[in-house]
């Protein structure tokens, strides 16, 4: 790989105020892109990326933005990171109102998104990387509304990658385990120090979105699923105490909310 793939290339990272949007942004930006990053309170990644105020959930917002961006070039690149969950998550717990929050930040925010640029996605014969997760697949304590919602985005990813493979756009989804993120900040009881020390950092998610964008054009990585070694497998998500390899888990709660 050049030290530059993505040279010449415009990027748009949304949910980028911390976490996996942030690394993401910055690592694209290192590659050589053009970043314009975008969060509902405006992101500050530092010289050389352009930050901007958006609520994904709100349409209007979301067609001002993307038709201001692609006015003066096109977008190659789209990340959703954009994501949220609730301290009150459990079944019994979850609101309607707090149900449609959840559907409408991490899984109708990624459609505005690509439906706003997907004319200049096809032009541009560009990517779009959504950021889902593990529990969309796998049941964990996550709750029920957000590992609804990340299965919708998984489907969604994978609904309109078989019809736009045919116009040169590839979507991909990143399934992370759990990563040590602010939005680990809002569980019903945040993880220790010594949990948060054996997971997923968001550099390492970072680095599987440029994997992805940086494929040739005969490739395309539809899913990517990455764990943290030391607390899960797919489909074994409850462990804790993490320990040598050679040692048996004890059970516990490590989710896979971001």
């Amino acid at each position: 790989m050049s030290a530059a793939p993505l040279a010449g290339r415009v990027a748009l990272v949304a949910g980028a105020s911390s976490g996996i949007g942030a690394a993401t942004a910055r690592l694209l930006a290192e590659a050589g892109a053009t970043v314009h990053v975008a969060a509902r309170r405006r992101p500050e990644l530092g010289a050389g990326v352009a930050a901007h105020e958006l609520d994904i959930t709100d349409r209007a917002a979301v067609a001002a933005l993307t038709s201001a961006l692609t006015e003066r070039e096109p977008i190659h690149t789209l990340v959703v990171a954009a994501g949220t969950n609730l301290t009150e998550r459990s079944l019994e717990r979850l609101t309607p109102e707090a149900w449609d929050t959840m559907v409408a930040v991490n899984l109708t925010g990624a459609f505005n998104l690509v439906h706003a640029l997907l004319p200049g996605l096809r032009e541009a014969q560009g990517d779009v990387v959504l950021i889902g997760s593990v529990s969309g697949s796998w049941p964990d304590p996550s709750g029920a509304a957000y590992q609804a919602a990340k299965a919708g985005l998984l489907a969604f990813a994978r609904a309109a990658g078989f019809e736009e493979h045919g116009h040169g756009v590839r979507f991909t989804t990143i399934l992370p385990g759990v990563v040590d993120t602010p939005l680990l900040d809002r569980r019903p009881t945040p993880p220790s120090p010594e949990m948060r020390a054996h997971m997923l950092a968001p550099e390492d998610v970072a680095e599987a979105c440029l994997f992805a964008v940086t494929r040739p054009p005969r490739a395309h990585v539809a899913e990517l699923t990455i764990l943290p070694s030391a607390l899960q497998s797919v489909g074994k998500t409850n462990v804790a105490n993490p320990s040598p390899p050679s040692a048996e888990p004890a059970a516990n709660d490590a989710s896979a909310d971001l």
